[in-house]
């Protein structure tokens, strides 16, 4: 019985959580037909352990930037540092970043600021940006309705739980909405409905791990293989069987990530 296949496409797999297991991980992932992982690095100084992973496991790849609740205390990185990134064959991605006013809101202007820097070394490489948005929808939808208007990029809205609004300005824009265990929770209809809103094609699953396991994991440390669970309430938002909703994933996933897509191994 062929499993069908599908793509962590946001993970963390250098946290700590997860230390002397990536091996075990990652093989219960393929296992699950999870058969690609892109895991983020969310500070710049963890880029040599990120990149690291990518390079010793096959089905893993890379995306790297300074996440808005680090933004104030770290280093404001550069265009020409996420830039040069590019030039390895498996950094796939410029993130995540984006605005984080729930527990950080005393740093909007920093992370308005670091936002913007991602935005144009996304539109110099041409690889997806991954947003990061919580408790800021209205700036949100702003800064990058007016940054598009200045020079389009491609985006994933990563680990989806904002408003409908922010979800329309993001399907206007042609952006991706990323589905995560929060989707799959009993009390998320909300959010389940925000997706079913949205064209299907614009869809990607991802787990967020180590955080939000999807039921039936809940409470417990997730991880990639778990990717599989989210899409099956995905599969059901959509009315889809499990098989297609996964292949309309894939798709969505190779269309967005090109360069995962494309990739032929290290040379």
């Amino acid at each position: 019985m062929n499993i069908p296949q599908i793509t962590d496409s946001h993970c963390h797999l250098d946290f700590p959580d997860f230390e002397g297991e990536l091996d075990a991980v990652i093989e219960r992932a393929q296992a699950a037909g999870v058969t690609r992982m892109v895991s983020i690095c969310t500070k710049m100084k963890n880029l040599t352990q990120v990149q690291k992973i990518a390079e010793e496991h096959a089905p893993v790849f890379f995306a790297a930037a300074t996440h808005p609740m680090s933004a104030a205390d770290e280093p404001m990185v550069t265009v020409d540092e996420l830039v040069a990134l590019a030039a390895h064959p498996k950094f796939v991605g410029i993130g995540e970043t984006g605005l984080d006013y729930h527990y950080t809101a005393d740093s909007k202007a920093v992370q308005q600021e670091s936002l913007l820097v991602h935005i144009e070394a996304a539109r110099q490489t041409g690889l997806p940006l991954i947003i990061h948005s919580r408790d800021a929808d209205e700036d949100m939808a702003r800064m990058l309705t007016d940054a598009h208007k200045a020079g389009a990029f491609d985006c994933i809205m990563h680990c989806f739980s904002s408003g409908a609004d922010l979800a329309r300005t993001a399907i206007d824009l042609e952006f991706y909405l990323s589905m995560s265990g929060i989707a799959a929770f009993p009390r998320s209809q909300e959010v389940r409905d925000i997706f079913a809103a949205a064209p299907v094609d614009r869809i990607l699953v991802e787990t967020d791990a180590p955080y939000l396991a999807p039921p039936p994991f809940r409470g417990k440390r997730n991880e990639p293989a778990y990717t599989a669970h989210t899409a099956k309430v995905g599969a059901e938002v959509f009315g889809l069987s499990y098989e297609d909703f996964a292949a309309q994933t894939q798709a969505n996933f190779d269309r967005v990530f090109q360069k995962a897509a494309q990739y032929e191994g290290l040379a």
